[in-house]
């Protein structure tokens, strides 16, 4: 065998080796209280029995980047590796006097908050740099039609990166899967309940096709 031909055949399957190996970087995105940090917690506890963040009902618990490196995943008897991101909820307007309404937090503490919830969305934005793909999480019983989730497919459109869309909330009688999905008819949508782990199959199912295209 030529020596020039040998030296492709051993750089297609070195590159085929590591593309297999690789760590896919999944990106979890969509407005506060979505249930962002809750998918990403229902993935962690199912494939490394550990949490990746804290879950509360007051808007922008999270306010930093959290993320997971090398989660693995199996379906059907195929497996690939994660590094789980979960970000901040996007928002086109923060007011301190929510937290102070919801939170029930002093005006200082809520200005504070207010404060890294504003940086908080920042970050995430610039994390779209790193990502391989995204899950956009959506609460199912709320109007998909806002101007965040128009923002936050926009800013992933302009970057080209592959995109799944979790209805989550299934388990509430207000959801409505098939106005998420016609919201959003370019994109593939599942129907989830992150609290309860509802529809999690077609869940990692579509998650595995979305990593094929990153």
């Amino acid at each position: 065998m030529p020596i020039k031909i040998l030296r492709n055949f051993t750089k297609r399957m070195f590159n085929l080796f590591f593309k297999k190996k690789r760590e896919v970087s999944l990106g979890f995105y969509g407005p506060p209280n979505a249930g962002k940090t809750s998918l990403a917690n229902r993935i962690c506890k199912d494939w490394t029995g550990e949490e990746i963040g804290k879950v509360s009902k007051v808007p922008h618990e999270t306010r930093n980047i959290q993320f997971k490196e090398e989660v693995e995943i199996k379906y059907k008897e195929k497996t690939m590796k994660f590094k789980l991101v979960d970000t901040p909820g996007i928002a086109t307007k923060i007011d301190y006097e929510d937290f102070m309404k919801v939170g029930k937090l002093k005006k200082k503490s809520a200005q504070k908050r207010a404060k890294e919830a504003t940086q908080g969305v920042v970050e995430s934005i610039k994390w779209l740099d790193d990502m391989s793909a995204v899950v956009v999480v959506v609460d199912a019983t709320k109007n998909p039609y806002s101007q965040v989730n128009i923002t936050i497919v926009g800013n992933l459109v302009s970057r080209n990166i592959p995109v799944l869309v979790v209805a989550n909330k299934i388990d509430l009688k207000k959801a409505d899967v098939k106005k998420v999905e016609a919201a959003f008819p370019d994109y593939e949508v599942v129907g989830i309940s992150a609290r309860y782990g509802k529809n999690m199959d077609e869940f990692y199912e579509n998650v595995f096709k979305l990593a094929k295209k990153a």
